[in-house]
């Protein structure tokens, strides 16, 4: 099966940093168990990336289109197509009391937040901290092992993979939906109603539907509210 800029795809990988053999970021739950990256709260799962719309890095990104279904491929990015390299000029020495005062104790590797700038702790002592401004992964040479899982074919599929893209902690199955005509409707789960930043979901949700799917002119959607059952009154 040929893939093509376009295409709907999931994805499973895994990252690491070539010269350390570091994993870094994977879609595979065992993986972030035994590298130690797993985050309680994580969805772990087949991304959805839709071929040269930039969701992922650019070299990685135009990659896809040469690779197989099911099949595992590594993919080598130098520095300089991915994170850039490392400027000694982003490294600063700044007195430890600019952190302590703002409630901040630094521990060798931290990220912390410097006056709206995220850097990274690479030592401390005499008073002062070294804070690293490079983006973490500057200067290194990124490997990705990455597997297509599956070409999404109907807008069935597309649309129930944009929704859960937007809200991927509720299970696609949660979300019901109809199309008529030109119209999505879309049904929103109880589970959903109270999730942080649903509203911006809602409408991401909408905005994607309109790029990828051009005939749909119109996305809604329905919140129903069920009243609890009243107890039974004995007379």
């Amino acid at each position: 099966m040929t893939l093509k800029r376009g295409d709907f795809i999931l994805i499973n990988y895994t990252a690491k940093v070539k010269e350390t053999n570091e994993v870094f970021d994977t879609t595979i739950e065992e993986t972030a168990m035994k590298e130690r990256l797993h985050k309680e709260g994580e969805v772990y799962e087949p991304k959805l990336v839709v071929i040269g719309e930039g969701w992922m890095l650019k070299t990685l990104d135009e990659s896809l289109t040469t690779m197989k279904l099911r099949k595992t491929t590594s993919v080598e990015i130098p520095p300089e197509k991915a994170f850039g390299p490392r400027d000694p000029e982003k490294i600063k020495r700044v007195p430890l009391k600019h952190l302590t005062a703002k409630g901040t104790t630094p521990t060798f590797g931290m990220r912390v937040d410097y006056n709206g700038k995220m850097a990274t702790v690479r030592s401390i002592g005499a008073g002062r901290v070294l804070l690293d401004f490079n983006p973490p992964l500057a200067g290194k040479t990124l490997i990705y092992e990455v597997t297509v899982n599956k070409k999404l074919k109907t807008n069935e599929e597309k649309i129930a993979a944009l929704i859960h893209r937007r809200i991927s902690v509720l299970e696609e199955s949660k979300f019901k939906f109809a199309i008529r005509a030109k119209t999505l409707t879309i049904e929103m789960p109880e589970d959903a109603f109270y999730i942080e930043g649903v509203q911006i979901a809602k409408r991401g949700i909408a905005m994607d539907v309109q790029k990828f799917l051009p005939k749909m002119a119109k996305v809604r959607f329905v919140e129903t509210f069920k009243s609890e059952p009243k107890p039974v009154t004995k007379s």
